[in-house]
């Protein structure tokens, strides 16, 4: 009885009390101070022209790029690391500039704006044959269409952005993870293949406002050729660090890297099981042969405006390589071999025109790489000459893309030209020749709705044993076997981003057909069906996007 009429007489006080006792005010200091006010998020530094997608090509760009694989940018925007086809070259109505950028004037006591941003690139694709096989592309060159690409990708971009105003700086920290396929709901397994594909901080302004400072694991790329998901003159995948200067007023861009990385096949490393130390029971993995890549790339690349928006783009580039010597346990345990030192360089250069039309660009290239840089970051280099080395593997390439945005239509195009020989004096398989000439045109009936048409022709000529006379040992002549593969496509498609070759996103359902000759089918296993049948197709639905990518541009 006594807890309830206590409890009574609390409530009682309770609501006796003045409303005004809730609402007093606030310690003196806090309550002097007016709200903070919201500020506007700091846009990311401008940075200079390059360009789309990886497709990663596993990517595709990507780019693309795969890894693949690949996009442009937004008319007039020329916020990006790097680029993709159509993308700089038409973007550059104004002066880049290199100063921290303020959304307002600093206040006496502010030092510092940040923000974080989400980028993507991604395609996801459902195809078949028209026998209900798997799907699969039927290129037989190394950097074919990207018409039937079948696998799907996606890129996931975390970007942190800080401008540190007392000193003009700019910091980007960027992380990209990728995944590919197959993904659950097509095989039914909990499971993914992914990758990292950057990992980097990168500096502007600091010290001078044209200079930056990057270092990480980063794609490091220039210009690419959308359709055929490839970037031929500068794709560079690596750990390290790099530099670069800026200077708006001549429209001049220099670049400079310099990384290493360790591709895991045995040209790279070796390790062999050995007794563990001190009598203990067991093996351990010891690597006997333990070499990395070295690589140090320089880019520079100079603008000459014509008129307001137009202008023509040079680019020289270079590579140097290394693989210091080492040793390699033999057939025979504990039996060593010397491995020699390996090295590699590549020269290259690229002309472009734009005119600031909409996405309308032309980039010619040509790139020559000799040694170990001519087999690729990743490869296994094959081969060998009679010093045991790769140095004197080489290769050509002249390449050429662009894309012209008139009214409702565009045209892309892509074309290449490449000649590899491997250090081995015979010819053999692994030396090669071959080409592409693609051209898609793509008319808007609406500016959301339109439809694709691609044709492409490839060829490719490999040195090859024959049979002699006729019999099914391989002891005869070597001879260059010729391939060829015609192909037609259709692709209609929307895009809610309007009119333009590199407008996403986009969706679309897409036909393929491909016809191969004799050569061609020669170039596939027993049982095959690609080296069964003269004619394939490839029918699909799929979808592709990018926005707001280091890797691939800013994107629609």
């Amino acid at each position: 009885m006594r807890r309830v009429k206590s409890f009574s007489l609390l409530v009682l006080l309770g609501l006796c009390m003045p409303a005004s006792a809730w609402a007093q005010p606030q310690d003196e200091d806090v309550a002097d101070e007016p709200p903070p006010e919201e500020e506007a998020p700091a846009e990311p530094p401008a940075e200079e022209p390059t360009s789309e997608s990886e497709t990663p090509q596993d990517a595709p760009p990507p780019g693309s790029s795969d890894p693949e694989e690949v996009a442009t940018l937004e008319e007039n925007e020329t916020d990006t690391d790097v680029q993709v086809a159509g993308e700089a070259e038409v973007s550059l109505p104004e002066k880049p500039s290199v100063e921290t950028p303020k959304a307002e004037p600093k206040k006496e006591d502010e030092w510092h704006r940040g923000y974080f941003d989400f980028g993507s690139y991604g395609r996801v694709v459902a195809a078949t044959d028209h026998q209900g096989r798997a799907p699969r592309q039927s290129n037989i060159v190394a950097f074919g269409s990207r018409f039937d690409i079948a696998d799907n990708y996606m890129e996931l971009e975390l970007r942190r952005e800080d401008s540190w105003l007392d000193f003009g700086a700019h910091t980007k920290i960027v992380a990209t993870t990728a995944f590919t396929t197959p993904v659950f709901h097509y095989n039914g397994e909990f499971d993914a293949r992914l990758a990292v594909r950057n990992l980097f901080i990168e500096e502007r302004g600091l010290g001078h406002e044209g200079l930056s400072f990057w270092a990480g694991s980063r794609m490091y790329r220039g210009d690419d050729i959308y359709p055929l998901n490839w970037w031929p003159l500068d794709n560079v995948n690596t750990i390290g660090a790099g530099v670069g200067f800026d200077n708006p007023d001549t429209w001049t861009f220099v670049r400079a890297h310099f990384g290493i990385g360790q591709p895991n096949n045995p040209f790279f490393k070796q390790t062999v099981d050995r007794a563990l130390p001190l009598n203990q029971f067991g093996a351990a993995q010891v690597a006997v042969l333990d070499r990395q890549r070295f690589i140090g790339t320089l880019r520079a690349e100079q603008h000459v405006r014509i008129g307001e928006n137009g202008g023509i783009k040079f680019v020289g580039y270079g590579e140097a390589h290394s693989v210091p010597s080492g040793q390699r346990e033999t057939e025979v345990e504990d039996t060593f071999e010397d491995v020699p030192k390996e090295t590699g360089y590549v020269v290259g250069a690229q002309v472009g025109g734009y005119t600031g039309e909409r996405d309308t660009h032309i980039n010619l290239f040509i790139r020559y790489a000799r040694g170990l840089a001519a087999y690729g970051d990743f490869a296994n280099p094959q081969g060998q000459g009679l010093d045991e080395t790769v140095n004197g593997a080489r290769e050509i390439l002249v390449a050429a893309g662009g894309n012209l945005e008139v009214g409702i239509a565009t045209f892309l195009l892509g074309a290449y030209f490449r000649s590899f020989r491997n250090a081995s004096e015979a010819l053999d398989f692994g030396d090669v020749d071959e080409g592409i000439i693609l051209v898609r045109p793509n008319i808007f009936i609406l500016d959301w709705l339109g439809v694709a048409v691609e044709g492409s022709y490839q060829a490719q000529q490999r040195g090859v044993l024959v049979p002699e006379d006729g019999s099914d040992g391989r002891t005869g002549d070597v001879q260059q076997q010729m391939a060829h593969v015609g192909r037609v496509g259709l692709m209609p498609f929307i895009s809610p981003a309007g009119r333009g070759s590199f407008r996403r996103p986009i969706i679309y359902a897409v036909y393929n057909a491909s016809f191969r000759d004799r050569g061609a089918k020669a170039l596939y296993p027993d049982d095959d069906v690609f080296g069964l049948r003269s004619v394939d197709h490839f029918i699909g639905v799929g979808a592709e996007w990018w926005f707001s990518s280091s890797s691939y541009g800013r994107g629609e």
